[in-house]
């Protein structure tokens, strides 16, 4: 395994200081947003998919600082009921999918996306229940008529470029746990398949590791992110939180440096069941703690994921 960042929080910064600081602190590879919600700021995707020449640059500034990239992250909501944001966000997705091709770049991230709850509806509807029968009839509209018909035309697209879609189980989209994966892995085919991010997960009441063993062989790339569940208002609440981000106090969970949230055993167990399931790649932390400055909260959790990951290919059972 190898640690990795998702530079976006670094976005402030030049790619070469970027990763000259990265490197600095003993990352392995860096994830890089490649449109959609994510931007673009290390990683003009427009430029490098028109010149061969600062394609080939781009990537000797990477692998010259013995870096990797894990994969290109391009989050949006591909099927939003606004028809010019769809298509916004489609045509990002397209662009990354042809520059990962171009890269050598195995994963492209996003979200499996979200739409109206029927035709016409101008904002997304995520249905979280299964009564009043309204709600069925929405998730009936969604899946048949939107999620699948899309995503089958995407992989079409992923398999023309040798790329597989790992998508971000994300409640507010229709892919939130591995239920929802899987559904849609088995109506589109196998480049469907996980970018497994267990802060998403927590707060859902789901066990991270009993999901990585729901999802063995379906997980393409993984964030290292964490998250506190603060039970002095989720006992009150539940864990459904409207409230912002910055509000941390008042909150019901919050994002986490890795080790913030849950303790170090929890993360052992994590990196232990990846390998068991067949997954040794990249854990590229995503900062979202707003509890700490970019740096400290980077600094702090790749020392955390340095002392966890495991390194070395797994040994010989010569004792038995």
């Amino acid at each position: 395994m190898k640690v990795g960042v998702f530079t976006v929080i670094l976005g402030s910064r030049t790619l070469e200081a970027t990763l000259d600081y990265l490197v600095g602190l003993g990352v392995q590879a860096v994830e890089l947003g490649a449109g959609g919600y994510a931007g673009t700021s290390h990683c003009p995707v427009d430029e490098l998919l028109a010149s061969d020449r600062k394609a080939k640059e781009f990537m000797q500034a990477i692998r010259s600082r013995g870096l990797q990239i894990s994969a290109l992250t391009c989050a949006g909501n591909n099927i939003h009921p606004q028809e010019k944001l769809a298509a916004s966000f489609d045509r990002d997705f397209q662009k990354a999918v042809r520059l990962a091709n171009r890269l050598e770049v195995d994963v492209v991230i996003t979200f499996a996306g979200c739409p109206g709850g029927a035709p016409g509806d101008k904002s997304p509807n995520w249905v979280t229940c299964p009564w009043p029968p309204d709600y069925l009839e929405i998730l009936d509209y969604q899946w048949n008529d939107v999620v699948i018909p899309y995503w089958q035309n995407a992989g079409r697209l992923l398999l023309a470029n040798g790329v597989k879609a790992g998508l971000e189980m994300h409640p507010g989209f229709v892919v939130y746990n591995p239920e929802t994966l899987l559904r849609l892995r088995t109506a589109v085919g196998p480049m469907i398949g996980a970018n497994f991010d267990p802060s998403h997960l927590f707060w859902q009441g789901i066990d991270p590791c009993a999901a990585i063993r729901a999802l063995k062989g379906a997980i393409w790339h993984c964030h290292a992110k964490d998250t506190a569940i603060h039970e002095w208002n989720s006992t009150v609440n539940g864990t459904l939180d409207t409230k912002h981000y910055r509000d941390e106090l008042n909150r019901s969970w919050i994002f986490r440096t890795v080790g913030y949230g849950h303790p170090r055993h929890f993360w052992c167990d994590f990196v232990s069941t990846l390998r068991m399931t067949g997954y040794d790649g990249v854990l590229s932390m995503e900062h979202e703690d707003s509890l700490m400055t970019a740096r400290e909260g980077l600094e702090k959790g790749v020392r955390f994921l340095q002392s966890i990951v495991l390194s070395e290919a797994k040994g010989e059972v010569t004792w038995a």
